[in-house]
């Protein structure tokens, strides 16, 4: 079986946690795009562990993959393999020999990008990873089939530096010395080479083997290079498609697509976010649900849960279910509150616009639900999905109905234990 998780917001939704949850009964775990600019946090006992590229089954010792759609800075890879090793754990990983290399010139060109884009400035977090992405698609990227034979690696740096260079004299920036470059990726192909296969033809083999797999994707729908909110996007396929894409899996592998959605709304970086409160109740759901980025640590942008963008994301991953998280961050509120449509100049829209000028201008036209006191988490942790109070049950119930498919998971809390289970999602 393989099911896939993705985020049908802005990212942040918590695949982190559902990830991890999901890993126990998932023999294999696909991290199919993005770089170490995402980041997920996972909480077990009283350890947290925060990862940027590693992906989210490696606290449950699973077999790690990381696929060709991910753009790899192999620095961050070692330190994060060095982390679970440090903490006794077993790395079972295999990484794309396809996947792109994050070279130190991408975090230059990333710098001198955003100081010119001005107002279209997306909130990089400068890790290289836009700049990787594009030389990936302008065909001169470095993949890990060619950092493991030193002839060819030599030879393309060679080339590329030279470019790279002149590029950078003219902006004022120092050149990059090839030989500093050479030896430091040279020993991290050495280090990582023992990782590197082809992670499609090892994907078939475990799906003969009847392995369950789950693929994971990082960021949310709405960052997706395509169909998110473009230019304010990342520079990835985060959509459902883009697992078949980045790891190397005909689509009609795939069961089961679970929708990661957030009870609320939030957003790190620019761009419009159309719930976005900038009262006392956007501080509450910042401040309970303690909304600031894993990877830059920036204060993330809050708001009601928005069901429009939610249903588009429905739309294009073709969902069959929904986790729904940090429904506890809603906890103490007088009033609740749900987009459904958004109104622009007089009319009323209920499909998510691709024009950021229209978003931009988007008022939403909410549903009211009445709030809850807070959970009493031993009675649900006995209970489950009974032991909610009956408002926050008409909240969920309400998202399931417009949405149109079954909520599958609800997670009331960080850890693994405060998670109400409805539906299997293996099996």
């Amino acid at each position: 079986m393989l099911n896939v998780i993705i985020g049908t917001q802005w990212g942040d939704e918590g695949k982190g946690k559902i990830t991890d949850f999901y890993a126990k009964k998932a023999d294999v775990v696909v991290r199919f795009q993005g770089g170490n600019n995402a980041g997920h946090t996972v909480i077990v006992g009283d350890r947290v562990y925060k990862f940027h590229i590693i992906p989210s089954g490696s606290v449950e010792e699973k077999i790690l993959v990381i696929g060709n759609g991910v753009v790899v800075d192999p620095k961050v890879l070692i330190e994060e393999i060095n982390t679970l090793k440090k903490e006794g754990k077993s790395v079972k990983l295999y990484i794309s020999e396809r996947a792109n290399l994050i070279m130190p010139y991408h975090k230059v060109e990333d710098e001198i990008h955003e100081e010119l884009k001005g107002d279209l400035k997306a909130g990089s977090t400068k890790r290289g990873i836009g700049p990787c992405y594009a030389d990936k698609i302008a065909r001169f990227g470095i993949r890990f089939v060619d950092l493991i034979d030193d002839e060819v690696f030599r030879k393309k740096l060679s080339m590329i530096l030279s470019m790279k260079n002149k590029i950078f004299k003219t902006f004022g920036r120092k050149p990059l010395d090839y030989d500093q470059i050479y030896t430091e990726y040279s020993k991290y192909g050495k280090i990582l080479g023992d990782y590197v296969t082809d992670i499609s033809l090892l994907l078939e083999k475990f799906l003969k083997e009847g392995k369950n797999i789950l693929m994971e994707g990082a960021q949310g729908t709405h960052l997706d290079i395509d169909h998110g909110i473009y230019p304010y996007t990342t520079s990835s396929h985060t959509v459902a498609g883009g697992a078949c894409i980045g790891a190397g899996v005909p689509p009609q592998r795939i069961d089961k697509i679970i929708g990661v959605v957030k009870a609320y709304t939030s957003r790190v970086g620019t761009g419009p976010v159309p719930t976005e409160l900038e009262d006392e109740v956007g501080e509450h759901l910042r401040d309970v649900g303690k909304e600031y980025g894993t990877t830059t640590g920036r204060p993330r942008r809050c708001g009601w849960l928005d069901l429009v963008m939610v249903k588009y994301a429905h739309r294009i991953n073709g969902l069959t279910g929904i986790a729904l998280t940090k429904l506890d961050v809603l906890c103490g509120l007088e009033k609740v509150k749900i987009a459904t449509a958004y109104e622009y100049d007089g009319e009323r829209i209920e499909e998510f616009p691709a024009n950021m000028k229209i978003l931009a201008k988007c008022n939403p036209v909410y549903k009211e639900f009445k709030g809850w006191k807070e959970f009493d988490k031993e009675k649900i942790k006995r209970d489950g999905y009974k032991a909610l109070p009956e408002e926050a049950k008409n909240y969920v119930e309400f998202i399931s109905k417009f949405i149109g498919v079954p909520i599958y998971l609800i997670s009331y809390g960080p850890k693994r234990s405060e998670t109400i289970v409805l539906r299997e999602f293996f099996g």
